[in-house]
């Protein structure tokens, strides 16, 4: 982390033993219930979701709405809200295989911004490893001493810090659980295809009786 007198910034690198394809998928099951490290998101809102038909590029756009967790000493200060939204763009470049989120935060926007990007990129595709890459710039927009905003984008940093092991945790989670939920589909899918072949070489392999009229043919019955 590196700071200077006019913004903070919080800087977060992690490792997760899953393929990049495994981590694209399951980053939309984040806040799902597979994770209860996430209680805190109360509601994630898809506003528009396109792909760019000469990029390949899959763009999101969220709203997040999330539990207002700021101390009490902040919310007197800049107002109490029981919730808090972040406005996050996603893109997905298969291409490249890059999973990339920008976050902007809503509320409080006219008095302090905190602007995140996160990279999930392949670290070692033999091992199937990928890298996750966190950047965090908070800035605190409100007049009056410097020590007050210092205050503010220290509490803010300090709650990336906090953050960060939940949030490796819970991704794990569902990372795992995605996992085992696939390997369940691909057995029930093999289980259904050699139900369907048993069937069919059942049918094929039973010998055909013919009935008595073509066993006679044209033989005269005295």
């Amino acid at each position: 982390m590196t700071c200077d007198t006019k913004m903070r910034w919080f800087s977060n690198t992690v490792t997760f033993n899953y393929s990049w394809e495994e981590v694209s998928l399951a980053n939309w099951q984040k806040y799902g219930p597979w994770n209860n490290k996430s209680t805190h998101v109360v509601a994630v809102d898809t506003l528009s979701r396109a792909v760019d038909p000469q990029t390949g590029i899959l763009k999101t756009e969220r709203l997040i709405t999330c539990k207002q967790s700021a101390p009490e000493w902040l919310k007197s200060l800049m107002g109490a809200h029981d919730v808090s939204h972040v406005y996050e763009t996603s893109y997905v470049d298969p291409s490249k295989k890059t999973l990339t989120m920008v976050s902007q935060n809503l509320t409080w926007s006219n008095l302090v911004s905190v602007q995140e990007t996160v990279v999930y990129r392949p670290f070692d595709a033999r091992n199937k490893q990928t890298m996750f890459e966190q950047n965090a710039k908070i800035t605190a927009l409100c007049g009056g001493w410097q020590r007050i905003k210092n205050s503010i984008e220290d509490t803010l940093v300090n709650r990336f810090v906090e953050n960060a092991n939940k949030g490796r945790e819970g991704f794990e989670m569902v990372l795992e659980k995605t996992r085992r939920a696939f390997a369940e589909e691909r057995e029930q899918e093999k289980e259904r295809l050699l139900r369907i072949g048993r069937e069919v070489f059942s049918q094929v392999s039973q010998p055909k009786e013919t009935p008595l009229v073509e066993m006679l043919g044209d033989v005269e019955v005295e």
